[in-house]
């Protein structure tokens, strides 16, 4: 069963005999209400895009007739069981296909002056804390705004736009040529009006008939905790205001995260890497790790080998949109003594006689490398 065809006319509070005066009159009224520049409340922002959605289908001849036929021309096939060519999109489109041109009772009708904006994408950098825990952020941000002067609809303050005289107000021109079928007639859109039909007479001096103005503004950002490198936040409605007031676009901001001093991440973990002298290593000892969440004892266990791991379950960065967190990997570098006095060297090779470990490793023939005989017995 085909979807319900939308009631363009009450989106605009309009009766369907209403002139094209009038649905743009009610377009206008309710564009100062809720437009996003004017009225921060999604639901008005939400409300804001599907009135300008009927205006433009009400004020387009070819859209209208499909939805004074009963069908709605934005779902598939664009009409119902009494327009024929509805699947086509109007007979325009099917004549178009064969002559390049419009059809004979017209082309594709006025262009609306009112159009959705661009969308805009701004960079952020943030600390590896702000990314794990989240932050709020107020970034300055060049743009298109509403014009406050002509609220959007780009004329001088009291005074409207007129049709054009050129086209008559349907936004095209149509001429009639020659071909082999005979005499066509072919629709072109009208150049001194861009298409619209409409000519402003009195442009805004603010705006000079845009709709829209550029200026510098700031914008609120709430950055979720557990945020990666490279994710993008999407502000709806939050972009560019289009021609002649139409909705904004959305802004779009992407994430990258600062190197850090300490840590390292990947995905929800953290990696460290710990220096421990040999001593340590071989007789153990407690150290103070610092952590996103501040100080924590860690063992080092006696005998720790230098390239082995410990973790620390739940002390990385949280998972976003989850109440679980990552791990911090601890990597064990132990270092060796590279300077030694000849008190500390006479201990070290008292040692190596104590533990039989003063004796030259022994290599074997077995294998393309060899295999080295453990010199240390197995201690």
């Amino acid at each position: 069963m085909a979807d319900t065809p939308r009631d363009y006319y009450g989106l605009l509070g309009v009766g369907r005999n209403a002139t094209p005066e009038e649905i743009k009159r009610a377009y206008r009224k309710l564009a100062r209400e809720l437009h996003p520049d004017l009225n921060p409340d999604p639901k008005a922002q939400e409300r804001f895009k599907d009135v300008t959605t009927a205006y433009e289908v009400l004020s387009d001849p070819d859209k209208k007739r499909i939805v004074d036929l009963g069908g709605d021309p934005l779902q598939q096939g664009g009409g119902s069981a009494s327009n024929p060519f509805a699947g086509f999109g109007g007979f325009g489109d099917v004549f178009e296909a064969f002559f390049g041109g419009g059809g004979p009772t017209g082309g594709r009708g006025r262009r609306s002056r009112v159009r959705p904006g661009a969308d805009a994408l701004l960079a952020l950098s943030l600390t590896l804390e702000e990314a794990a825990f989240g932050v709020r952020k107020e970034l300055n941000v060049e743009t298109a705004v509403l014009c406050e002067t002509c609220g959007g609809t780009g004329c001088a303050p009291g005074t409207h736009p007129r049709t054009c005289p050129t086209c008559g107000g349907h936004g095209e021109i149509q001429s009639v040529q020659r071909s082999f079928l005979g005499q066509v007639m072919t629709t072109r859109a009208c150049t001194a009006c861009g298409g619209t039909g409409e000519q402003i007479s009195a442009p805004c001096p603010t705006c000079g008939s845009e709709g829209r103005v550029r200026a510098r503004r700031t914008v609120t950002v709430d950055v979720p905790a557990g945020i990666e490198d490279g994710m993008r936040i999407r502000l709806a409605g939050r972009g560019e205001v289009g021609p002649g007031g139409g909705p904004a676009g959305d802004l779009y901001v992407e994430v990258s995260q600062l190197p850090h001093d300490v840590f390292t991440r990947a995905g929800a973990d953290l990696h460290i890497t710990v220096a421990v002298p040999m001593t340590a290593a071989a007789l153990g000892t407690d150290l103070v790790l610092t952590t996103l969440d501040g100080e924590e004892k860690l063992e080092i266990r006696a005998g720790t080998q230098s390239g082995s791991q410990q973790l620390l379950r739940g002390r990385g960065v949280p998972k976003l949109r989850s109440s679980a967190r990552g791990d911090l990997h601890v990597h064990i570098e132990v270092r060796t003594p590279t300077r030694l006095d000849e008190e500390q060297e006479r201990l070290l090779r008292e040692l190596a006689a104590l533990r039989s470990e003063d004796v030259a490793p022994v290599m074997r023939g077995n294998g393309f490398l060899g295999k080295m005989r453990d010199a240390f017995g197995g201690r």
